[in-house]
């Protein structure tokens, strides 16, 4: 009976551990399956959308937006403190012909988006003429520009000489300079798309840069050009 009694006692601690041990290993097989298992989330439709290239298109825009709001405040400040902003014997811009060229650089805008979306339907040729028009257009802007630059310094209006030349110098040829790269941009990815070596995501990136220089100039034009 003693060594009866003995071995209830020794069995009764298993006994008890015998629920522990069937629960954790329930519960490690629980946990086994829920790890494989695939997770079905709702389906998201901007999911993908900003990929590592917008992100850093936007991030540089953003940046650079600043830059040209800086120079148009600049000028601003320069011209509520300047008691004659206009200096005897300086020209008066010509508005028309600088309004022909916005027009120009806006519709270069649209042709660049028929073009991302050329491209994003698969018409390839469509896309890569669409491309070559926008790139037409950034250089006639340019052209313009230039003789613009020409006949006012002509008539008067050099860098140096006043507050009201040297900011519209400056800006003027600061958008210029991002057209330009722009239109080297438009180049390369449409070397490259006539080659199959890029997509409709490289267009919808040259996109965004060049819709944004057409917007600054919107900007540039009614603060410089506009401004009595």
């Amino acid at each position: 009976m003693v060594r009866g009694a003995r071995l209830s006692v020794k069995a009764s601690p298993q006994q008890d551990f015998a629920p522990a041990a069937r629960t954790f290993r329930f519960s490690q097989a629980m946990n086994t399956a829920h790890a494989h298992a695939p997770v079905a989330w709702p389906p998201d439709a901007q999911y993908g959308a900003a990929t590592p290239g917008k992100i850093g298109m936007w991030i540089f825009l953003v940046s650079d937006a600043f830059s040209f709001g800086g120079l148009l405040i600049a000028q601003g400040i320069l011209r509520s403190r300047s008691p004659e902003w206009v200096q005897p014997g300086e020209p008066a811009l010509n508005i028309p012909f600088t309004a022909a060229l916005t027009f120009l650089l806006i519709s270069s805008s649209f042709t660049n988006v028929m073009a991302w979306s050329a491209a994003a339907t698969g018409r390839r040729r469509a896309a890569a003429t669409l491309l070559a028009v926008t790139a037409l257009g950034g250089l006639l802007f340019l052209a313009g520009q230039a003789f613009e630059w020409t006949t006012l310094v002509h008539e008067g209006l050099v860098f140096g000489r006043s507050p009201r030349a040297s900011t519209f110098y400056v800006i003027t040829g600061f958008h210029g300079l991002h057209v330009l790269v722009g239109v080297a941009y438009i180049l390369t990815v449409l070397g490259q798309y006539s080659r199959g070596r890029a997509t409709a995501h490289h267009v919808e990136l040259l996109g965004l840069y060049w819709c944004f220089v057409d917007f600054v100039w919107i900007f540039v034009f009614s603060l410089v050009y506009l401004m009595p």
